[in-house]
C-alpha cells in the first residue's frame, strides 16, 4: 500500500488485482469470485481445487466507500483511514475519566462525520509520489502505516 514514506513505495512495483488474478489463473486454471457480501477488505476467490484465497487491492481497486475499518494506536490515537493525516485522541478523555457515554459520543460523532477516501484520492493522482516524506515521519511517526497496525 502506498502509505507512509519509509518504504520507498512506487506504483511501478505494484502488482494490480487484474494481474494477480491473470497470473494465478494461468497457473491454476479458472478462478471464480466467491461473490460474498462482507465487511472484510479482501475479495475472496476460489481455485479449481477448492482453495480459497483473498486479494486486498486497495491500491488498484480501492474500496473506500465500503470500508468499515479504523485503527487505534497503542498511544490512543484513532485513525479512520490509513491515509488520514490526523487522528482523534482517545487517550486524553480516557485518562481524564470520561464516562462510557462520553466516549461513545466522541466515537459515534467522529465516525458519523467520516468522509475518508484516501485510496481513491491517491488513485486519481497522475503521479503518486511518497505520501509523507521522511522528515514528516520523523516529526510524526503516526503517519507511517505500520505504526497504525496496517
Amino acid at each position: 500500500m502506498d502509505v507512509g514514506g519509509a518504504t520507498q513505495w512506487s506504483i511501478d512495483n505494484v502488482v494490480s488485482r487484474a494481474e494477480i488474478l491473470a497470473r494465478l489463473e494461468y497457473h491454476y486454471g479458472e478462478i471464480l469470485p466467491m461473490g460474498e457480501i462482507s465487511s472484510a477488505p479482501a475479495e475472496r476467490f476460489l481455485l479449481p481445487d477448492g482453495t480459497v484465497f483473498g486479494v486486498i487491492a486497495s491500491t488498484t481497486t480501492p474500496f473506500c466507500r465500503t470500508c468499515d475499518r479504523s485503527r487505534l494506536t497503542a498511544d490512543g490515537m484513532w485513525y479512520l483511514c490509513l491515509y488520514a493525516p490526523r487522528g482523534t485522541d482517545l487517550r486524553t478523555p480516557l485518562r481524564a475519566g470520561a464516562s462510557r457515554d462520553e466516549l461513545r459520543a466522541i466515537i459515534t460523532s467522529t465516525w458519523q462525520r467520516r468522509h475518508d477516501r484516501g485510496a481513491e484520492q491517491r488513485q486519481e493522482l497522475r503521479v503518486r509520489g511518497v505520501l509523507v516524506q521522511l522528515e514528516g515521519l520523523r516529526e510524526d511517526p503516526h503517519l507511517e502505516m505500520h505504526t497504525r497496525g496496517g
